[in-house]
């Protein structure tokens, strides 16, 4: 089977519940997409908010709250919000990427540790932080337990490769700047081939149900495991896989009976969170961000800009500022655009007002330095 790369957009778009918001309990609609990106507190409310009928805010504090859904570092080294059932798989697929950027990185080696001194030192820290621990606290014991003190770089290293899931600290958006931790329920194996082989192949499964048809170099970019082990997961699910050609013959592979649209289906206008996974989750970052946008939209430093999304694709840029959303597009759009996102941007600042109007200020600089957009207008909350 040959697929368009519009196809493939719209694949994405559906697997992703963005051609229409689904009538699904938050807990859910996170497993569908897989994962949402977490670094940015209030991104994974927005990415719910574009995805679920009738998202209610309150629902994902409770899942929070509960450990239902959980926040710890994952798929490319960031913090994600995934459902709890999934965390181990999840970690153990990427442990060997985990352990060898922070348990190996040049920092930690420096300041007088190895991955074996980590290793030694993290029983006890476990152990402490089975009920939640400041960060503060954390750090303290962890200095206990070696005996000496800890600088700064150990510690962040550490508590991001130690399998912590971050413990809630209250409103707006259930976390905060002051970090707060918890020893995971479901314990992974660390330091295990044979657990991580099993995981990243229970990771790529989720991953095309969610994501697909991808190929290889999509699936190592969502998850940032090295390709070659990536293929062997895949070789390993061989049977279960489909295979397709996508375009300009790349070889790509799907889940049988996976969502596949017409390229015609209409996409409605969305207004994007930061660091919304469908802009990260594939080498080939065209399928939903148009070429000559891509680095307007995902800047040197890896930050990822909250987006239009229009007939399925970046069209723009959003903010929140006083008095509404100011909605700055990268080419004209026609009036029955403006309409919808103007319905769009009222509903957003509803919920934004009740929690952050100004969720995403801190990133204003990217605008003050200037983006190629060709109008801006403030669509008022309502």
């Amino acid at each position: 089977m040959t697929i368009t790369a519009r196809a493939l957009n719209r694949a994405t778009l559906a697997r992703q519940l963005l051609l229409a918001r689904a009538p699904l309990d938050v807990r859910d609609a996170v497993r569908r997409v897989v994962a949402l990106q977490a670094q940015q507190p209030g991104s994974p409310y927005v990415a719910l908010w574009n995805r679920v009928e009738g998202f209610e805010p309150e629902a994902v504090d409770g899942a929070v709250a509960g450990f239902e859904l959980v926040r710890s570092t994952l798929m490319r080294l960031t913090l994600h919000l995934v459902h709890a059932e999934d965390y181990r798989a999840f970690r153990e697929a990427v442990e060997p990427t985990v352990r060898g950027s922070r348990l190996r990185d040049p920092r930690f080696r420096a300041a007088g540790f190895t991955a074996e001194d980590a290793d030694a030192l993290l029983p006890a820290l476990l152990a402490y932080a089975e009920r939640p621990r400041t960060g503060a606290e954390m750090r303290s014991r962890l200095e206990e337990a070696h005996g000496g003190p800890v600088e700064a770089v150990v510690w962040r290293m550490i508590r991001q490769y130690a399998p912590l899931w971050h413990a809630p600290t209250g409103p707006p958006w259930s976390f905060g700047a002051a970090q707060s931790f918890v020893t995971a329920d479901r314990r992974p194996a660390l330091a295990d081939p044979e657990a991580s082989a099993a995981g990243l192949a229970a990771l790529i499964l989720r991953y095309l149900e969610g994501f697909g048809p991808a190929s290889v170099a999509d699936m190592a970019q969502f998850t940032l495991a090295p390709r070659g082990l990536v293929r062997a997961a895949v070789a390993s699910l061989d049977g279960a896989l489909d295979r397709l050609e996508g375009p300009e013959g790349a070889v790509l592979y799907d889940v049988p009976g996976g969502p596949l649209p017409d390229e015609d289906v209409p996409a409605p206008p969305r207004l994007m969170a930061m660091w919304d996974s469908v802009l990260l989750a594939y080498a080939d970052r065209g399928r939903i961000i148009p070429p000559d946008y891509r680095r307007h939209v995902i800047r040197v430093n890896g930050d990822t800009l909250p987006t239009l999304l229009v007939d399925g694709y970046v069209a723009g840029v959003w903010r929140p500022v006083d008095g509404g959303i100011e909605t700055s597009p990268f080419h004209p759009l026609p009036a029955a655009v403006w309409d919808a996102l103007a319905a769009e941007a009222g509903a957003l600042g509803r919920l934004l007002a009740e929690r952050d109007p100004h969720v995403y200020r801190r990133y204003d600089h990217w605008w003050a330095k200037g983006l190629p957009t060709v109008e801006s207008r403030l669509l008022p909350a309502s």
